[in-house]
């Protein structure tokens, strides 16, 4: 696909040295050049509609003014733009917040049928907070899809997609540099061998409480057995992005999740999805995860991580996404 920094410059529809720059209409050639380059986008592959990656990177300058420039070109005034971060979610006014305890009666409740089953493989889209000391933190949208075969080899499939801005240009970090691709461009599509590993995450989780506890403290490498809040938090991430649990599953961490100290029930939210959900918020200093369950069979739905106080450094403000991840089964 053709640099979109290249496109500008050749383009150039606004040239410093132009009559109107700044504050007057495009004469004709410009007003050419400009269709000419939004008509590459236009004839980039469609959108994949199928319904992550906690990154961390320093933002070259050079890329902060691609973003600021292709965002005013491409979303219009008034419009919100396609690589704006998410908003933090809100609990809703007046809802009452379910505890925990109650969570892991009704998914005892829902399993007692054992169905949906457990399946290896995930599906999540995620969004993820990029910063530098250099230009304002940006935000990567992604959706992946992992799917194992009955041979033990798998499917890795990467997606630059944003559900809250359907058909607009998202932000990645494709090759190690940021830049503006369509939305639904494959960033990947990986076919692995054969494999298998009796280590967690990649060996099956269990269904019992005390069984899976000690599996997600093998998956967060504590050496010592036990998990605080945080480490449970992690393992639980790490978990969801290997396998789709199945109701006894589910059941089993909501029983552990119902033990953790810290974590409070908030209230009803709708996930980035759509999806009606129970929250709970666990504190650590500068941060806040709330964790969000269904309703009825306590699965996880989500994790977000925001923000609960500035860092000039990096241009982060209170209540700023940090990350989030939505699983889909």
């Amino acid at each position: 696909m053709t640099d979109e920094l290249d496109l500008l410059r050749r383009a150039n529809p606004v040239p410093a040295h132009g009559p109107y720059f700044g504050d007057g209409p495009l004469d004709h050639g410009a007003e050419r050049r400009l269709e000419l380059l939004l008509g590459e986008d236009e004839r980039r592959p469609a959108r994949l509609r199928a319904p992550r990656p906690r990154l961390w990177w320093g933002l070259a300058a050079t890329a902060v003014v691609l973003v600021t420039t292709l965002t005013l070109l491409l979303g219009g005034p008034g419009t919100p733009p396609a690589v704006a971060a998410p908003r933090p979610l809100t609990v809703r006014a007046h809802s009452t917040a379910v505890p925990l305890d109650r969570m892991a009666e009704l998914a005892a409740a829902a399993a007692a049928g054992g169905s949906p089953g457990l399946r290896k493989g995930t599906h999540v889209q995620s969004w993820s907070l990029g910063m530098s000391d250099e230009g304002p933190p940006v935000t990567l949208p992604e959706e992946r899809v992992v799917r194992w075969n009955p041979d033990d080899s798998h499917t890795e499939l990467v997606v630059a997609t944003d559900p809250r801005h359907p058909g607009r240009p998202v932000l990645s970090d494709e090759g190690g540099a940021p830049r503006t691709v369509a939305d639904g461009q494959v960033l990947s599509r990986t076919t692995y061998p054969p494999s298998w590993s009796d280590a967690p995450p990649e060996a099956r989780p269990p269904h019992a409480p005390a069984a899976l506890r000690a599996y997600l403290a093998e998956t967060a490498r504590t050496g010592t057995g036990s998990l605080t809040t945080p480490e449970l938090l992690d393992a639980v991430q790490e978990l969801l992005d290997h396998w789709t649990l199945g109701a006894r599953e589910s059941a089993a961490l909501v029983r552990i999740l119902a033990d953790a100290k810290g974590l409070r029930p908030a209230g009803q939210v709708t996930d980035r999805l759509g999806r009606p959900g129970e929250a709970y918020t666990y504190d650590t200093p500068g941060a806040r995860r709330m964790l969000i369950l269904e309703p009825r069979t306590a699965a996880v739905l989500g994790l977000e991580t925001t923000f609960t106080r500035d860092d000039p450094r990096y241009g982060v403000k209170t209540g700023d996404v940090m990350e989030y991840s939505a699983w889909m089964r």
